[in-house]
């Protein structure tokens, strides 16, 4: 591998374009975290962490609701460690990992690999508040709903990444946040948690639901994890740039040798293409991979992402809450395609 550095001519360009998106109001603020694998990381910020938090400027240590970034900063590192530890077989169905169920469960014989790439064939929309009042277990409800498209095709789906996270605390007889309080600690990740979270000037707030109502704040943006007590394998997940910034650079360094964690021949397996999403883009193991597989990145909902160029060192982090200004998170859309191209180059 040959480490590229970021280039001063790079920085300037993110800079401005956070800059750009915060004054076009498509972010109260923002934090980019950049780097490569050996170097120190570096920081650009711009605006406010948001009227809520009064003059407070986001930084390295802004804990921002990273949404489904969780999918791949806890579910997807677990998954890894369980299949070193024999727990789990990628093509065997996931009821083979899940509480016995007394039920037709057609929604459990999708495999752990289709659920990680998005390929179940589940349904996607999840409304676990419909199962309020059920006697029957989380896991065994969300088996027991029909398939709604055939295996093998791409379709983002958040219930399978519900039903891994659940087969995890089936498996190690542990609740999943013990499960990533564990491993975070290890990897050096010392403010990242599942929430609820205090709310204080230094936790981004998102979306405002119902004008007048308070404003979300220091508890998931995601309607399900809320329902799951904010502990779930899609979303709930808080985090800050500087600690997003360790985990890349721990994935980096494990997939060049470094491995302490079994993380490293994990992301070499997960960057193999499971199916394409669309032209230019595959779907691995939970990532999404891009130019020509040289990057790996997935995003969160709340206006979060995550970037990774194994071949070259670099990773880049994003971390805003646009989706306090709801559908004006779209709007982070340059900035995006600005990240992924700069952390492209070669």
């Amino acid at each position: 591998m040959s480490v590229v550095p970021f280039t001063a001519e790079d920085a300037a360009r993110l800079q401005d374009s956070l800059e750009q998106v915060v004054a076009d109001g498509a972010t109260p603020g923002g934090v980019l975290a950049f780097g490569t694998l050996d170097a120190v990381p570096r920081f650009l910020s711009a605006g406010r962490i948001a009227f809520e938090c009064g003059d407070a400027e986001p930084d390295r240590h802004t804990a921002y609701d990273i949404a489904s970034l969780t999918k791949v900063v806890a579910t997807w590192p677990l998954i890894g460690q369980a299949l070193q530890d024999g727990l789990l077989d990628l093509d065997a169905p996931i009821r083979d990992f899940l509480p016995p169920m007394r039920s037709e469960t057609p929604s459990a014989e999708p495999s752990v690999r289709q659920l990680l790439a998005h390929t179940s064939g589940l349904r996607a929309s999840t409304r676990l508040d419909h199962y309020r009042g059920a006697e029957l277990p989380l896991h065994e409800l969300l088996c027991r709903e029909p398939l709604e498209d055939t295996s093998g095709q791409h379709r983002y789906i958040n219930r399978g990444y519900i039903l891994l996270g659940l087969a995890l605390t089936h498996l190690r007889h542990r609740s999943l946040d013990q499960l990533t309080d564990s491993l975070w600690h290890a990897l050096g990740m010392n403010d990242t948690v599942f929430g609820p979270v205090t709310r204080t000037r230094q936790v981004a707030p998102t979306e405002q639901r119902i004008p007048g109502a308070p404003r979300i704040w220091g508890a998931a943006h995601d309607d399900n994890a809320v329902l799951l007590g904010g502990v779930a394998g899609h979303a709930g997940v808080f985090s800050t740039p500087a600690d997003l910034a360790v985990y890349a650079q721990r994935l980096l360094t494990a997939h060049v040798g470094g491995d302490e964690t079994a993380l490293g021949s994990w992301l070499q397996d997960s960057l193999v293409p499971q199916t394409p999403i669309e032209p230019g883009l595959d779907r691995g193991l939970s990532w999404i991979l891009a130019a020509g597989g040289r990057v790996a990145y997935h995003h969160g909902f709340t206006g979060t992402s995550l970037y990774l160029a194994p071949d070259t060192g670099r990773y880049l982090v994003l971390c805003t809450n646009a989706v306090y200004h709801g559908n004006a998170r779209t709007r982070i859309a340059p900035l995006r395609a600005l990240a992924i191209k700069t952390v492209s180059a070669t």
